[in-house]
């Protein structure tokens, strides 16, 4: 079966501190999606661990290191524990729309107020409006913004407190960026659980969490929800609380998907 695109041109960063491993450092492997054929390509390289900021799709590729994992959820499998329950009914009536990806002053202004609560010196801490709009909507493919309200009182719209980029993959929703507002308690996770009940009403099989990164405090939250697959050399498997081995390079894992 021939392709519907080119193999593409893949490029690699040059070594930077790891954000989630102190002392360590990182590299990228990445490649441009563009052309008519950019959501095909995007399916594949998610397929493979690769995930997307604007029209870029990367994968970690660092030297010395396989910490950050893939992984993703099996939406048609999961089932809430008693306290991923309580949290879908606590925050239950909040108003939920996705909408087309659009940046709004309401959004920057909440993602200013996150990033300054939970992570104040990132990479992303400098953001401006512009960068902000260029992060949602300079999409080769099919993405929009899920928004997280109040519920409305005396007729007005409620308080925008919760909101995610997202990709609609072939096979899934892919979780792009969320933020949200850090003094409602559990509102993370509870967009991650909206994102695995939307994904099920519509037939979706997965939703794509990035990359969790063992020793990575931060990242633990994402082993709460399961079934949760992992990537590796052969291919995806359950997650068995244990190390997951690298998966295979990036030219043979993309020849087999477009076999």
């Amino acid at each position: 079966m021939t392709a519907p695109f080119r193999f593409p041109r893949f490029f690699v960063t040059s070594p930077s501190p790891c954000p989630y491993l102190p002392g360590r450092q990182e590299r990228k492997v990445f490649t441009e999606l563009n052309g008519p054929h950019a959501a095909e390509l995007n399916d594949a390289l998610g397929r493979i661990g690769f995930r997307r900021s604007q029209s870029v799709a990367y994968r970690p590729s660092c030297a010395s290191c396989v910490a950050c994992v893939s992984v993703r959820v099996v939406a048609s499998e999961f089932v809430a524990n008693a306290t991923q329950r309580k949290l879908l009914k606590r925050l239950g009536a909040l108003e939920i729309t996705a909408c087309r990806p659009w940046a709004t002053d309401e959004q920057f202004q909440l993602l200013r107020g996150y990033l300054a609560a939970r992570h104040p010196g990132g990479g992303m801490a400098g953001m401006d409006e512009g960068d902000y709009a260029d992060m949602v909507e300079h999409s080769p493919v099919n993405s929009f913004i899920v928004e997280y309200r109040e519920p409305a009182q005396d007729g007005r719209q409620g308080r925008l407190i919760g909101a995610c980029l997202t990709d609609q993959q072939a096979d899934g929703l892919s979780m792009i960026y969320s933020f949200f507002d850090s003094d409602v308690p559990g509102l993370g996770n509870f967009i991650i659980m909206d994102h695995i009940l939307r994904a099920r009403a519509v037939g979706l099989p997965y939703v794509y969490l990035g990359y969790w990164v063992k020793g990575s405090q931060r990242m633990e939250y994402k082993t709460r929800y399961r079934p949760l697959e992992v990537l590796g050399p052969r291919g995806w498997s359950l997650f068995q609380d244990e190390p997951v081995a690298a998966p295979i390079s990036v030219q043979a894992a993309l020849e087999k998907e477009l076999a």
